[in-house]
């Protein structure tokens, strides 16, 4: 009974604030390449903006020189989106004419024979259509690829390049038989 007594006393008399203190830590130096840290969400955040406004994505990542050519791949498919529509609509309108017996439309001509001929109004049409389709895969195209360039771009740029790490091609003729030889070496260099 005097032991089960005696915990309790031996329990006060130490000290219950104790502060930790930092030991001094030495830090080793390998490389002198300082790196911004990793930011795995960097891609992803440039794709999401490219894909809400194209070029956005291309902006974030600092490669300004490219949201013209995105817009200029854009316009160009767009431009040929709605000329396609407005021939489409002059064929068409052109062959509805002279299926209601109408002799004045402008592929008709002076004379009394058309210039062109109804199956080619028709094959016009079908074209034109195609066409239409084609810009607007076009337009797509550069969209995703948009989307696409943004996301590998982010990617790249987290990318540790250093003057260690080299690829070298070269071409060296054989003597012998005057041929060439083709050669590709990788180099490390750990210091």
């Amino acid at each position: 009974m005097c032991f089960l007594l005696s915990i309790p006393l031996m329990a006060q008399d130490s000290d219950s604030l104790k502060i930790d203190t930092p030991q001094p830590t030495n830090l080793i130096v390998t490389d002198s390449i300082i790196t911004d840290g990793y930011d795995p969400l960097a891609p992803s955040r440039a794709a999401f903006y490219s894909a809400v406004i194209p070029g956005l994505g291309q902006a974030y990542n600092k490669k300004y020189w490219k949201i013209p050519v995105i817009y200029a791949g854009m316009a160009t498919g767009i431009y040929f989106y709605i000329k396609e529509d407005k021939d489409y609509d002059l064929f068409r309108d052109a062959y509805k004419r002279r299926l209601a017996g109408f002799t004045d439309d402008q592929f008709f001509g002076d004379g009394a024979t058309p210039v062109i001929s109804n199956d080619r109004l028709i094959d016009a049409q079908r074209s034109a259509s195609r066409n239409k389709d084609y810009s607007i895969i076009a337009v797509l195209v550069v969209y995703a690829l948009n989307i696409i360039d943004a996301n590998v771009d982010a990617h790249l740029q987290q990318f540790n390049v250093t003057e260690n790490l080299s690829v070298e091609s070269g071409i060296e003729i054989n003597q012998i038989n005057a041929q060439p030889n083709y050669g590709l070496s990788l180099k490390l260099k750990i210091k």
